[in-house]
């Protein structure tokens, strides 16, 4: 079977996205190698982040929103005692503040209020449109946009280990969240700024990032259904 109707008929694919790569990328990577042009993915991943990408093909691509709904768990790092204004590496460090005071009880009690349903504003820095234009367009040029907190659900968030100004965390949750303002917030909470300095995907719903393909796997699938 010829690689590229094997993925025109449908399939469902997962990625681990590598760092500094866009999601798009890896869009237009699979459809090179595949040789089809009808791929999307369910759920952006930012450059910076890297992890489980799910990309559908062919006929499949009509199942994206069903993906796009699912629970989503992630594991990285928080970097305290500054802030930036994209919430992560994007923007460089400012409002540097003083963490020697900072305790592992106060870091790990702070994750309290940010579980459950709870109301997140997302960030400046976001590909939200607000009156036909990103906002991000507007950030840009030094803007800031009027837009209303979101409902989220975040059923998970514990710290997994704390190396100042450096501390790990695991998060399971709902759809549209961000990462980055949860970051952001966690460190207003405990009174010293935060931003998100690592990210990585680990799961969507029943779909687990070690069942994922390298490009260089999914090159090696590709070419063992050409010789087939």
């Amino acid at each position: 079977m010829y690689s590229s109707q094997y993925f025109l008929d449908g399939q469902v694919l997962l990625f681990d996205k590598p760092y500094g790569l866009s999601s798009f990328a890896v869009i237009k990577k699979v459809r090179y190698l595949a040789k089809v042009k009808k791929v999307g993915h369910a759920g952006t991943l930012d450059p910076l982040a890297t992890g489980l990408l799910i990309v559908c093909t062919g006929k499949f691509t009509k199942k994206i929103s069903e993906y796009m709904g699912m629970e989503k768990e992630y594991t990285g790092t928080f970097t305290l005692g500054a802030t930036t204004p994209t919430y992560d590496l994007e923007s460089i460090p400012e409002n540097l503040q003083d963490i020697s005071h900072l305790s592992e009880e106060t870091i790990h009690a702070a994750t309290a209020a940010f579980t459950g349903d709870i109301l997140q504003m997302p960030p400046q820095f976001s590909a939200i449109k607000k009156d036909g234009k990103r906002l991000y367009e507007s950030a840009r040029l030094g803007i800031e946009v009027k837009v209303d907190p979101r409902k989220v659900n975040i059923s998970e968030f514990v710290i997994t280990k704390i190396e100042l100004p450096v501390v790990h965390f695991k998060v399971v949750c709902s759809t549209g969240t961000y990462i980055r303002s949860l970051a952001n917030d966690f460190g207003a909470a405990i009174g010293v700024g935060s931003y998100m300095s690592s990210l990585c995907r680990t799961r969507i719903g029943d779909f687990k990032l070690a069942d994922a393909y390298s490009f260089e796997s999914f090159e090696n699938l590709v070419q063992s259904l050409n010789n087939n």
